[in-house]
């Protein structure tokens, strides 16, 4: 049975906290243990209080979404629920794991609880700090719950960074190892791995195409960060591209 997630709801309306308790009421595994208008008051009870899962508002008096999760001493799983599309990319830059535009749709509010809900089960099982082991030219080795999991360069799609974890995202199963993204980012061979933004680092073999500031590979896309974009650009697909004599 899935460990119940204790939730808190940050929004300054009315109308969608109760929208968003509503949504939440749909879900057994979901419990709200507070909820606030705005992200001052709200700030000292996520920071003296265990929070599984924060349902937090972007434009907001006082202080924005994004800057209290800047100024919090440890940020639980937060998920942003905002009327603005335009703060997607800085909203991915804080670690986010899911960005819901309003109104918000059931089949996508459960898509963001249940990646939320897998993050949390995996991050419980994954409890002590490791390095990663013998690295050679094919496939490295990481701990993860209470294992060595060996890891082949080809099969790893993306990794992602969740502040002292990441998640090792292969083509048939995930894994998260007690690591931030930038220990993990020098260890393994640049030619492969690629910083796509501050919180991914693709597989470049398995991207599929780029639109604008977007990466895609298949059915995953990522956004690139100004700060990675000129170096990612002409490494892996300036010098690469087939011009036209």
């Amino acid at each position: 049975m899935s460990k119940t997630l204790r939730c808190i709801i940050i929004d300054d309306e009315p109308l969608a906290r109760k929208g968003m308790e509503l949504l939440i009421a749909d879900l057994s595994y979901l419990r709200i243990d507070a909820q606030f208008s705005n992200a001052i008051e709200a700030k000292e009870y996520v920071n003296n209080n265990e929070v599984d899962l924060l349902f937090l508002d972007i434009e907001m008096p006082g202080l924005s979404g994004l800057e209290f999760i800047q100024s919090l001493k440890r940020q639980p799983l937060v998920i942003l629920c905002t009327a603005y599309p335009q703060f997607a990319l800085e909203a991915y830059e804080l670690d986010v794991i899911d960005y819901l535009v309003k109104p918000i749709a059931f089949n996508r509010f459960f898509k963001a609880v249940e990646k939320a809900k897998e993050i949390h089960e995996l991050i419980a099982k994954s409890k002590s700090s490791t390095t990663i082991d013998d690295i050679t030219e094919e496939f490295f080795f990481i701990k993860s719950d209470r294992k060595l999991i060996k890891l082949f360069h080809k099969d790893i799609r993306y990794i992602r960074g969740l502040k002292d974890y990441v998640m090792v995202h292969t083509t048939d199963n995930k894994y998260i190892t007690a690591m931030n993204i930038k220990t993990i980012h020098k260890q393994l061979p640049d030619q492969i791995f690629a910083r796509v933004n501050k919180s991914n680092l693709i597989n470049v073999d398995h991207l599929t195409s780029i639109d604008h500031d977007l990466i895609i590979m298949d059915n995953d896309e990522f956004t690139l960060g100004n700060t990675y974009k000129e170096h990612f650009l002409q490494t892996y697909i300036k010098d690469k591209l087939i011009k036209r004599s």
